[in-house]
């Protein structure tokens, strides 16, 4: 993703920020070096008039290694075999990798009592704060997920020049990336993420992401902070999105401290849609007292839903602290969404069901590790990747333990665009001892006492529950990634910490614990993780409230062409009998190829001729895997399942393992599959009985619906098979007529497509699904004979970054299969990213037309083109004509 192409987005986004909040982040003119290299004591480096004359640009936010590639001291770890050349931290010790950070900064010396105050969101992994020549914490400051502020209004220079110098010392112990999960485990002794020493799905991180890894900020306020406000929404009843809604009860509360030395009287307030509720208090001479507001009663409140049930309707509040002379000391703008979670025992599933504002949702999620390995967040790459999960017709991501509770910034994402969020704390089977593992260097009881420091996991965990807890999309806390907390951290954070911080949100004590989902079939309660044939998917009953499982995501020629040398882009051969590492170009195997079964299920398609016939033939893999795996799971809603966790559907890095697009953005066909199989509103087929199915996961029943199914030979000629008409229940699916003897029949030859029509009452088609179908022999046979489709392709600007572009397939013609839309600078040849389609690797019946939009982001002053090619339509190119 192109960075730049935001700036003006992003100067916006932080001075609305400075105005909102009297608050400015540091977050440039830093310097650094190492302490290999420099020698001097804090309280010198930290005098302005040091010199920094030797010293380095560095990225704040950001790592030791973000630094060094920004300067380009080290390669791009993500492309080839370059993370090869950087060295590790495990063989160069921890001092190659322990840096000084500083920043000078304008602040003059506040006067009346006010307050200047210093805030890191986040450093990994410990450190030593050093401002104008003093020491500013005292204590000790470790801990990767801990926020700290500290006041430093008397330690600024009264001239306004002020020097922060700050040295980061990596995690203790590093660990060993010896190629287990989480490496010899040995990271997960630290309050970390766990990844940075290797996954199946990663390679190590080399300096475990040392540095000032999340944001700083300075702030100003009056002599009381107001700080952790928190907001909880009840809403009483079962609710609908539209028409009038009764009450809700929004209750409110925040820390007041008091940073002088006298007793500072006054009131609290919380202002939303033009009402104010108040609270008089009076805070003691240096203390922190938290102050709850009487109830708010909010009249027909437009309520916040997960995606495709409803609006995400959110509201924008200002707490402020007014002293007695009415002066405001301080004040904060939260935006919260007003709804309600409940999650009872479903005692047909055996599991939990999950309800919104007393509506029921089955759960289509994925699973999520970070958004960028090396920490390298944004609020625009945050929107792209959640709206690429809605996109996805998804409605919960489940942060997974090994990483991080994710920043403010992704929670935003969430609340727009109605993602419900599963988010783990810092555990993981693997590391934390689970299971015996020989790659590990402590045995499996000793790993799970990890980590070393129980009271810095509580303290960071009560942390971060205050950081994102009026977030409406956080729906789920859970103590880890398959395997809870050691019993003093569990019992603490699920019976005092959570109720008192929080108290709203159900808490597992790890991800596929029996509390979610009952253990009856054997197993660890999550997975598969391989291509699985599609009759598993729909006849096979896994767990009931499955939070992990899924397979492939190997992305096409252009995406792999991004990290992978011309050199490396070998085509990978099927050997049954041998492993992938031994047939896989070892940069593939890098890049955590497996190719357990992906190959194998290539060779129905014909075996691939050549690197671009493999990637495009694994398209049709993917998009088939997503899709059959959705509507497996919604084909047993409530009677089998609750919902299901696709593991997963991102990648932070280069990897080829369980992605719906890649680390660069660009979406894949897994995507297009997963959203065809996850609508509202869905008609499909059995693969296996032939049995044609609705699915509906509206709140509202729907009647007077036509489901008409057609076959599609492969030369394009039109047959009914059947047509119906029906209604279908909220929230259920839904079984109607068998015609697997037609299909049999019909497929034998060369096989064809099977078109699904579902149609409302105006004709209008609600739901479209297409087929491939293979022959008798389980061969795609007549793909591979298919004639070209002369496709038509026209492109229509709505406005700057918007198209809608009109694939019609003229009568006569066979289907145009599988069409691939792009936008694409004309100079380079290289695709806009991220771009948003309403439909991708999509196909076209012969005498259809399919409209489809397209977002992508309009600053670039290069000429950009639409290209659309498909398994047997050329590749063609259309100007993007000028908005009249």
């Amino acid at each position: 993703m192109k960075r730049n192409s935001f700036i003006v987005w992003l100067f916006l986004l932080c001075f609305t920020g400075v105005t909102a909040q009297n608050r400015y982040e540091l977050n440039s003119g830093w310097k650094c070096r190492s302490i290999e290299d420099e020698k001097a004591t804090g309280e010198a480096i930290s005098t302005p008039s040091y010199s920094l004359s030797a010293w380095k640009n560095a990225v704040v936010p950001g790592t030791v290694l973000t630094t060094l590639l920004a300067n380009k001291e080290i390669p791009d770890p993500f492309y080839g075999m370059n993370n090869e050349l950087i060295p590790d931290i495990y063989k160069t010790g921890r001092d190659h990798y322990t840096y000084w950070f500083v920043k000078s900064f304008k602040e003059e010396t506040p006067v009346n009592g006010n307050q200047v105050w210093l805030t890191f969101r986040g450093i990994n992994y410990s450190c030593k704060i050093y401002l104008n020549g003093q020491l500013v914490n005292k204590e000790p400051y470790e801990g990767m997920f801990l926020r700290k502020t500290f006041n430093i209004t008397s330690m600024l220079s009264k001239s306004g020049d002020n020097r922060l110098a700050v040295i980061v010392y990596p995690p203790n112990p590093v660990g060993n990336p010896n190629g287990g999960q989480g490496g010899d485990g040995a990271i997960a002794r630290n309050v970390s993420h766990q990844y940075v020493a290797g996954w199946d799905w990663i390679q190590p991180i080399r300096d475990r992401n040392t540095g000032i890894w999340d944001k700083v900020y300075i702030e100003k306020t009056g002599s009381v902070n107001l700080v952790n406000p928190h907001i909880v929404t009840l809403v009483p009843g079962k609710r609908v999105p539209d028409g009038v809604q009764k009450d809700a009860v929004i209750k409110v509360s925040a820390e007041l401290e008091n940073a002088s030395a006298e007793k500072i009287s006054g009131v609290l307030k919380f202002s939303v849609e033009g009402d104010v509720v108040s609270q008089k208090v009076s805070i003691e001479p240096h203390k922190t007292v938290k102050v709850s507001l009487p109830n708010y009663i909010l009249k027909n409140p437009k309520l916040w839903w997960p995606a495709g049930y409803g609006e995400q309707n959110l509201y924008k509040s200002e707490l402020t602290f007014e002293k007695e002379d009415k002066t405001v000391s301080d004040s904060e703008t939260v935006q919260f969404g007003v709804r309600e979670i409940q999650t009872p025992w479903n005692p047909i599933t055996q599991s939990r069901e999950t309800h919104v504002n007393g509506q029921k949702i089955f759960i289509k999620g994925g699973n999520w590790i970070i958004s960028d390995a090396m920490l390298r967040f944004s609020p625009e790459r945050y929107d792209a990747e959640i709206r690429f999960h809605r996109d996805m017709n998804l409605n919960l991501i489940r942060i997974w333990g090994g990483a991080l509770v994710e920043r403010p910034e992704f929670y935003e994402a969430c609340d727009r665009y109605g993602m419900l969020v599963f988010q783990d704390f810092w555990m993981s089977g693997d590391c934390n001892g689970r299971w015996l593992d020989p790659f590990k260097i402590d045995d499996q009881w000793t790993r799970r006492k990890y980590p070393d420091n129980h009271n810095l996991f509580l303290e960071s965990a009560a942390d971060m529950i205050k950081m994102v807890r009026n977030h409406p999309s956080l729906a789920i806390w859970c103590g880890g990634n398959e395997i809870a907390p050691p019993d003093d951290i569990l019992h603490t954070l699920r019976d005092s910490i959570l109720p008192a911080l929080d108290g709203t949100r159900i808490f597992f004590d790890y991800s596929n614990t029996e509390k979610m989902s009952l253990n009856t079939i054997g197993g660890n309660g999550d997975g598969p993780y391989t291509i699985q044939p599609l009759s598993v998917f729909w006849n096979h009953k896994t767990w009931p409230f499955n939070s992990e499982v899924g397979s492939v995501g190997v992305g096409d020629y252009e995406s792999l062409k991004r990290f992978i040398p011309e050199k490396n882009m070998n085509l990978p051969v099927h050997h049954p009998n041998q492993k992938p590492s031994e047939t896989a170009d070892s940069v593939w195997t890098y890049h955590t190829y497996t190719g357990v079964g992906y190959e194998g299920s290539l060779e129905p398609y014909g075996t691939p001729k050549d690197i671009h016939d493999f990637c495009r033939k694994a398209q049709l893999v993917n998009y088939d895997q997503y899709r059959g795996l959705m509507e497996g799971f919604s084909s047993h809603m409530w009677s089998w399942y609750t919902g299901v966790i696709i593991w997963k559907t991102q990648n932070p890095w280069t990897a080829m393992r369980g992605q719906m697009y890649d680390y660069y953005l660009d979406v894949n066909a897994c995507l297009y599959g997963l959203r065809n199989g996850s609508e509202k509103l869905h008609a499909m087929c059995n693969p296996v009985d032939g049995t044609l199915m609705l699915v509906n996961n509206g709140f509202d029943p729907v009647s007077n619906l036509t489901l008409v199914a057609n076959w599609i030979d492969m030369d394009g000629k039109n047959s009914l098979i059947k047509q119906e008409t029906s209604s279908i229940d909220a929230s259920c699916s839904k079984k109607l007529n068998n015609i697997k003897k037609e299909l049999d029949v019909l497929a034998k030859e060369k096989g064809g497509f099977l078109q699904l029509q579902l149609m409302g009452a105006n004709k209008n088609v609600v739901s479209e699904n297409i087929y491939w179908q293979p022959d008798g022999n389980g061969k795609y046979s007549g793909l591979a004979q298919m004639k070209e489709a002369k496709l038509k392709v026209a492109v229509k600007p709505l406005k700057a970054g918007k198209l809608e572009v009109t694939l019609s397939n003229p009568t006569g013609n066979p289907v145009a299969f599988f069409n691939r839309i792009s936008v694409v600078d004309k100079k380079s040849g290289e695709r806009i990213l991220p771009t948003f389609f309403s439909d991708n690797y999509c196909s076209v019946v012969p005498g259809g037309e399919k409209k489809i939009e397209v977002e992508y982001n309009a600053s670039s002053k290069s000429r950009l083109v639409v290209t659309v090619s498909g398994w047997n339509v050329a590749e063609k190119e259309i100007s993007i004509p000028k908005i009249k």
